[in-house]
């Protein structure tokens, strides 16, 4: 397999300023993969979704882009369903129809990594895959190097019998104690991956959030990284 370095970006979640921070500090890269989650909880989600269309090769569908357009489904969850609610109505329908057709799990570099938004089995479709609970996708990469996973906004990678297990972490939400936008940079010749944190300006995010009826506590979070 050819010497291939790959910017992974997931969870941006329409955070535009997190995203334009991410990709100006991404060193050189062949390729961009976003491992889902485009839309969602914060004001930027068309213009969020037009950079990712425009930057990635291989873009998978996250859980907030797949129910974009049934927000009633996170009504125990205000920020979620806030979110929803206003990335459906920003969005045009050729946009939500790109993200209603992204794919929930595929392949990249070849194939030789595998490429999913929460777990790679489909029966487990929005499972959370947290760091402890990396070794049990071994079982799902006889046949490849490494997987690409996101979902949790918990950066973090490991090795487990020379297999790549990585979270590139959240751009737009982070969730790990660390506010800086998040992101990861694969080599797939070594099988390696080097994770990655930028600053961006989360006051034009908090004060975006003002002017629009996005819950406080959707910009306040993101302050703490939590």
């Amino acid at each position: 397999m050819p010497l291939v370095q790959v910017g992974l970006i997931a969870d941006v979640h329409g955070n535009l300023p997190a995203l334009e921070a991410v990709l100006d500090d991404m060193p050189s890269v062949d390729e961009v993969v976003c491992a889902g989650d485009v839309v969602g909880y914060n004001p930027w989600p068309a213009a969020c979704l037009e950079r990712v269309r425009d930057v990635a090769t291989v873009t998978v569908q996250g859980n907030h882009d797949r129910t974009v357009e049934t927000p009633e489904r996170y009504s125990h969850n205000e920020m979620a369903r806030a979110g929803l609610e206003y990335a459906n109505a920003e969005l045009d329908d050729e946009q939500r129809h790109w993200l209603a057709n992204l794919p929930q799990r595929t392949q990249f570099a070849q194939g030789e990594y595998r490429l999913a938004h929460s777990h790679p089995d489909p029966d487990e479709l929005g499972t959370y895959v947290r760091p402890r609970d990396f070794p049990r996708l071994r079982p799902y990469l006889d046949e490849h190097a490494g997987i690409v996973i996101a979902h949790t906004h918990i950066q973090h990678a490991a090795t487990i019998d020379e297999r790549l297990i990585v979270n590139p972490g959240s751009v737009g939400q982070p969730r790990d104690g660390d506010p800086r936008a998040a992101y990861a940079v694969l080599d797939t010749e070594s099988n390696t991956v080097d994770l990655h944190r930028v600053d961006y300006d989360i006051d034009r995010v908090i004060s975006t959030i003002e002017t629009t009826q996005l819950p406080t506590k959707t910009a306040t979070r993101l302050l703490e990284g939590e």
